[in-house]
């Protein structure tokens, strides 16, 4: 099993610590538990950013970093975080503690976490700049107002607060969309997990088969490799691939009809997306061949133009260029081609964008624009590309036997010095392939 170690993470602390500067703090707390029902809680995911800097994975837990009169001194890494507790360990799991957090975790300092109020004031003083993440948690945003005011009231003594309160997400957004090779390592790791899964959904998918048994085939191969879902997955069959985020599941796959499958697990915290559509028998309709190989032939351009230096949005420009021409060629558009693409008139089929930032958030963060205008790709960005083609069941100004087709195709592209990097390409994808992989398995 791959996992980063605590010199990737302090690594991480040095980059950010270094950009805050002198005279700062940074506090970011981790995910709040949340209920489930009644007294069963949804299992516990630590929040993306707290963990890149700490690799902290129990709840109540918060993590400051301070910055002294100069960045040659160095920085201070507190870790606050639950006690030990022998008898709670016992029916909850095991906790790190107080020692753990110093000596499995790197941290320089660590407290109960029940004593950070008392203890973050001492931190704030003096402090010139504080870095938080506002507006994650609005129970603690008001702790942390309450923490400045606190602090703001000893400036009588003697004392300073900050003055400047930044948010921290600008740094850290920053820093987590731009990958590291151990992160695309993980991410590719991810990756073929959930191609292996796509693999035998295409292998195991027959009519009459309910859309939630097809969901647990996938299931089964991302729990068997220690993963969870990195997002709710998506069983559409039929006219359900229409639905851009249909997550019931609990429909029947039909004879000559497509499913469409985006679904994907997460390792060690870093997110996976794919999205394949295929028929349920084995076998395309010349309608669902000829729109699929219009989405496949605007996907492969797609990945080709994510290039470094080239716009995030050139991809998209790419898709919707083929797909709209393709759509003129089929005779589900009429008109003329740059007058359709600049009305945007192929929303009717195509509304959604071609992709979007991945990385231990499924749509991950980081701006997709500076100063105005859309930022172009650099070495390490990884992003989706995943185009489609939706015919509404109810769209009366289509010839009826394209209704009803959803078809959407997505990949994993990281943006490399040499070109796109694929981390998806073992899931097969042209008709010809898809077809003979589930002639196979019949």
């Amino acid at each position: 099993m791959m996992k980063l170690t605590q010199a990737d993470f302090q690594e991480r602390r040095d980059r950010l610590a270094e950009e805050m500067g002198p005279h700062s703090i940074a506090i970011i707390a981790t995910s709040a538990v949340a209920m489930r029902n009644r007294d069963a809680d949804y299992k516990f995911r630590a929040d993306s950013s707290f963990f890149y800097l700490t690799g902290f994975a129990e709840p109540e837990a918060v993590a400051v970093i301070e910055t002294f009169e100069s960045i040659d001194e160095g920085y201070t890494y507190s870790l606050f975080c639950r006690e030990r507790n022998r008898d709670l360990e016992i029916w909850n799991g095991y906790r790190a503690g107080v020692d753990g957090a110093v000596d499995e975790y790197e941290a320089d300092e660590a407290y109960a976490i029940d004593l950070l109020d008392q203890e973050i004031i001492e931190k704030l003083l003096n402090k010139q700049k504080l870095f938080y993440r506002i507006g994650q948690q609005a129970e603690f945003d008001a702790r942390v107002s309450q923490w400045i005011a606190e602090a703001d009231a000893q400036q009588r003594r003697g004392n300073g607060s900050p003055a400047h309160v930044i948010q921290l997400d600008r740094l850290l957004d920053e820093m987590r969309l731009h990958k590291s090779a151990k992160e695309i390592e993980l991410m590719q790791i991810a990756a073929n997990i959930s191609s292996e899964a796509h693999i035998r959904a295409m292998q195991t998918v027959k009519p009459d088969m309910m859309e939630y048994a097809l969901e647990a085939e996938l299931n089964y191969i991302f729990g068997q490799n220690g993963c969870v879902p990195a997002y709710n997955s998506i069983v559409g069959g039929g006219a359900n691939g229409c639905i851009l985020h249909y997550v019931e599941n609990n429909q029947v796959l039909k004879d000559g009809d497509l499913v469409l499958i985006d679904a994907a697990c997460e390792y060690q915290l870093y997110a996976s997306d794919i999205t394949r559509t295929f028929p349920v028998n084995g076998k395309f309709s010349p309608e669902q061949k000829a729109l699929y190989e219009v989405v496949l032939k605007a996907q492969l351009a797609a990945i080709d133009a994510v290039q470094v230096g080239n716009s995030y949005k050139e991809p998209h420009h790419v898709a919707v260029r083929i797909l709209v021409q393709g759509l003129l060629d089929l005779g589900l558009m009429q008109g003329d081609l740059d007058q359709i693409i600049k009305s945007e008139r192929f929303n009717q089929f195509y509304m959604h964008g071609t992709g979007h930032w991945l990385g231990m958030d499924v749509h991950d963060v980081g701006s997709y624009k500076a100063e105005g205008d859309w930022r172009n790709y650099e070495a390490g960005m990884v992003v989706t590309i995943e185009p489609g083609l939706y015919i509404a069941p109810d769209d009366e100004t289509v010839d009826v036997k394209w209704r009803g087709i959803g078809i959407r195709i997505e990949d994993d592209v990281v943006a490399t010095a040499e070109g796109p990097l694929v981390l998806t390409k073992n899931v097969v994808k042209s008709v010809a392939d898809i077809e003979a992989l589930m002639a196979t398995a019949s």
